[in-house]
């Protein structure tokens, strides 16, 4: 009931919200309408970059839908940004995605599956949710079933998706796709109305990032 309640009031806000970033008056983004700030930043782990973060989840057709966008900017980003996508699961039945995700990470077949599992689950309607189901999927694309099950159920696949967990709830995420910047700055294509539009606003919280670590 929760996840659908996010997601009406996703399309809701997408479908209503006007396009505020491609005005004659070129008017920067806004806070507390575009994006909101923090009020205690989360500390980042990126070190010396700006951090950028991609909250997510394979069962969210918005996510299916932005990815594309994000992946074409993500191609552009300046050597001083580390961006990071963190995998969303609001309760234990879709925590088998949060495993997807870090299993493909540990097997360096991320760039290879993560748009096929989205396609898989999307479009062709795959629950991607009972592990034995999840390896013949892999198996079928060329990943050792074994080793994907043995990865799978490992303790530090576990704890990634753990430590996922412990991200998105010390940002108080309540829907997807979610972007966070520096440990600052929040923003989504449902708050600014488009998803060019958050690729616009993305670039102006990065530099907006940019200029806070210059004050210090």
């Amino acid at each position: 009931m929760q996840l659908a309640r996010r997601l009406f009031v996703f399309a809701l806000a997408l479908t209503a919200a006007a396009p505020v970033l491609v005005s004659a008056q070129g008017r920067a983004p806004q806070e507390g309408k575009d994006y909101t700030v923090l009020k205690s930043p989360i500390p980042v782990e990126s070190g010396g970059k700006i951090e950028v973060l991609e909250f997510f989840q394979y069962s969210c057709p918005h996510c299916f839908s932005f990815d594309p966008y994000l992946t074409a900017w993500r191609k552009k980003l300046p050597a001083d940004v580390e961006y990071k996508r963190i995998p969303i699961n609001w309760d234990n039945s879709t925590l088998p995605h949060v495993r997807i995700y870090y299993t493909l990470e540990a097997l360096g077949k991320l760039e290879d599956m993560h748009q096929k599992v989205f396609i898989a689950i999307q479009k062709n309607r795959q629950p991607m949710l009972n592990p034995e189901q999840i390896a013949d999927f892999m198996a079928a694309n060329g990943i050792d079933r074994k080793q994907w099950l043995d990865t799978y159920n490992s303790f530090s696949v576990a704890a990634r998706a753990n430590r996922a967990g412990q991200i998105w709830r010390a940002y108080k995420v309540d829907g997807t796709p979610m972007m966070a910047v520096d440990g600052r700055y929040m923003t989504a294509p449902s708050m600014v109305g488009s998803r060019e539009g958050a690729l616009v606003v993305l670039d102006y919280l990065i530099q907006r990032s940019r200029t806070d670590r210059g004050k210090k």
